[in-house]
């Protein structure tokens, strides 16, 4: 894993010292070398940065910009399966000088073309330029595990593994897209392939773009090459729960060894969880060699799976590190955040993400995590909940659910005896009101994805704004292969998953130079579990069945019987406290009213409402400080 920037230059003006501004930016994604290629052509410049974290052939040997013939190419991620790829490309007379999985894509793409990707297992995202072709290929991996922005304006077209390299460019325009800043106001992370700024866009997972340099660009067009829906779009297997559960681990066996593949220490982040067990129990099973293990606790907050994970850890026979963390520690990272989220971003699990990282960055430089396993699996309670709840709130008259909404309106969430010390309930609660309104399958969907409905961003921005197509609004699950569980398993794949979990991980780790794998979004993996009954992943409310019927073979049920926990922050109660001063200082009027983005009557009155005791607006609040603390970073430089 590494970053990539560079750039293509029609009024020729980029400059090597704009590629190395660019390059430099990206340190903590490769501080093991940083090498530039520019190049002079007669209608434009062209510059390939490229900051190496080295895992595959750490020798010199693999370093980049890397050539072969005629292209060149500029790489961030890992091809696991290069080996063999290698091993047929030598069948068709291919040599290689390295051992690295760089080389192997180049001569990939000599003999396939674009095609190459069909045949990668991995996480990538890379571009080739071609010198006597004088053409460029850019290329994301199927998940999207691998970050790529491009932005085009002028005749100039930059591309980065983060935003922060375009801001080291002496042409890149820094203009805010208010439609983002409203769909960040309402997801907490901007949905792909938006951005934050104008003129600048995400390559799409599962798409590449190829254009000719013969003449100034005027438009990228991203071509798909997978879909999720490829795969959701087929009949259901007709198979036993035995057969499925065999064939499954068999596919999850593979896609973690491939992700043992390096030339560095590996570990495990293990949270005591069915998704980490699992990892970890299937690679530790057939090793003599203890598996290196990481927790996070951070008692001062609830936040302790430490005791399940020390559990598993010690019955696995793995060499486990527990790491605990104050709750200042965890605060003390808030101000950070917008360095490295160099995009609005607001999932606040992503403090403990990195605690974790920089801990295991101590002792390994590869670390494998279990993202995914609830969107592949069905493991997240709103699937439960929209299949067990669904059809009785359609029973409830319109005008009832309505006025069981306004009711909610008028008492806090904070007013209900203990209630209101349960798990997250403030933030399901706000929710609630949404799915009474219309419980639909695809406002349920909606509801609980948002923090602020269509309707209440009217109120919030002060700015005009539209709202942006998402996958969220995908048409693409055919109609003889819905059911609701597809349907929200889609787009969680499409949205929640790459916008939010895979953006917080890979800048989580990549802070601190450490890459992450993740085996469950090996696309063989969803490929096979789209297909799977439905009843073998949701059976009788119990979530992720199959998965958890692998787990037991290895660890039993008695120790993985317990509630889920994941990386509750108390937001609430931080914002109210701790955090108070932030909040002071970043939401007030005359920031708000300086900035003619929000509108300060109605934030005004969120923050009183909130200070006042609806515990309900903690994430609102949270939002609207994430965005303020990444205005003061980003546009006030």
């Amino acid at each position: 894993m590494c970053g990539i920037a560079g750039f293509i230059d029609f009024n020729k003006k980029s400059t090597e010292k704009d590629l190395l501004a660019m390059s430099q930016t990206l340190f903590h994604r490769g501080p093991d070398g940083g090498d530039l290629q520019y190049f002079q052509e007669s209608n434009f410049t062209l510059g390939l940065a490229h900051r190496r974290l080295a895992i595959i052939d750490i020798t010199e040997s693999g370093k980049q910009p890397m050539l072969f013939n005629q292209y060149w190419i500029t790489f961030n991620g890992e091809i696991y399966n290069y080996k063999e790829i290698r091993a047929e490309l030598n069948l068709l007379g291919h040599s290689f000088t390295s051992d690295s999985d760089t080389e192997v894509i180049l001569h990939a793409y000599t003999q396939w073309g674009e095609a190459c990707v069909d045949r990668f297992i991995g996480m990538f995202a890379f571009v080739i330029y071609d010198i006597q072709k004088n053409e460029v290929f850019c290329v994301r991996d199927r998940a999207g595990v691998k970050p790529f922005f491009y932005y085009l304006k002028d005749g100039i077209f930059l591309f980065a593994s983060e935003l922060k390299a375009f801001h080291a460019h002496s042409n890149f325009e820094k203009k805010i897209n208010l439609d983002a800043v409203a769909a960040f106001m309402q997801y907490g992370n901007i949905p792909t392939p938006h951005c934050i700024f104008e003129y600048t866009t995400k390559l799409k997972p599962g798409h590449y773009t190829k254009f000719s340099l013969s003449q100034p660009l005027s438009e990228i067009k991203q071509t798909q090459y997978w879909s999720v829906y490829d795969a959701y779009n087929q009949p259901k297997l007709d198979i036993s729960f035995d057969e499925a559960k065999k064939e499954t681990e068999k596919i999850l066996q593979s896609a973690c060894d491939y992700r043992m593949v390096a030339d560095v220490p590996v570990g495990v982040f293990l949270s005591g969880g069915y998704d980490s067990t699992c990892v970890t129990a299937l690679l530790q099973k057939d090793r003599t060699e203890p598996l290196k293990t990481y927790t996070i606790a951070v008692p001062d907050i609830g936040l302790n799976e430490a005791a399940f994970a020390k559990e598993t850890a010690n019955f696995l026979g793995t060499k486990h590190t527990e790491i605990a963390c104050t709750e200042k520690e965890v605060l003390e990272w808030i101000p950070d955040l917008p360095f490295y989220y160099d995009e609005p971003f607001a999932d606040s699990s992503a403090l403990p993400t990195t605690l974790v990282s920089k801990v295991a960055r101590q002792e390994v430089t590869v670390a494998l995590s279990a993202d995914a396993g609830d969107e592949v699996f069905a493991g997240y309670n709103r699937y439960s909940y929209l299949l067990k709840y669904r059809s009785k709130l359609e029973q409830i008259p319109g005008f009832a659910r309505k006025s069981i909404a306004g009711l909610m309106n008028v008492i806090p969430s904070n007013a209900l005896p203990i209630l209101k010390h349960k798990y997250n309930f403030h933030n399901r609660y706000e929710k609630l009101k949404g799915i009474l309104k219309d419980p639909s399958e695809e406002n349920i969907m909606l509801s609980l994805s948002q923090q602020y409905t269509d309707t209440q961003m009217k109120e919030v921005m002060h700015a005009s704004f539209h709202r942006l197509n998402t996958a969220y609004q995908s048409k693409e699950l055919a109609a003889q292969y819905y059911s609701p569980l597809a349907y929200m398993q889609a787009v969680d794949y499409q949205t929640y998953l790459v916008d939010d979990i895979l953006q917080k991980v890979d800048r989580a780790t990549m802070t601190v130079s450490l890459e992450g794998r993740e085996p469950f979004l090996d696309h063989r993996v969803i490929e096979w579990a789209a297909r799977l009954p439905n009843d073998y992943k949701l059976h009788q409310g119990n979530q992720k069945y199959i998965l958890k019927e692998i787990v037991h073979q290895y660890v039993p049920k008695e120790m993985m019987d317990r509630p889920k926990m994941g990386f509750a922050i108390p937001i609430a109660k931080w914002l109210a406290t701790d955090l108070r001063p932030l909040v002071e200082t970043y939401i007030n009027e005359e920031k708000i009213e300086s900035q003619d983005i929000f509108n300060w009557e109605h934030v005004s009155k969120l923050k009183q409402d909130f200070l006042g005791g609806k515990k309900e607006l903690d994430y609102k609040i949270w939002y609207l400080l994430m965005f303020q603390m990444w205005y003061e970073k980003w546009m006030n430089e």
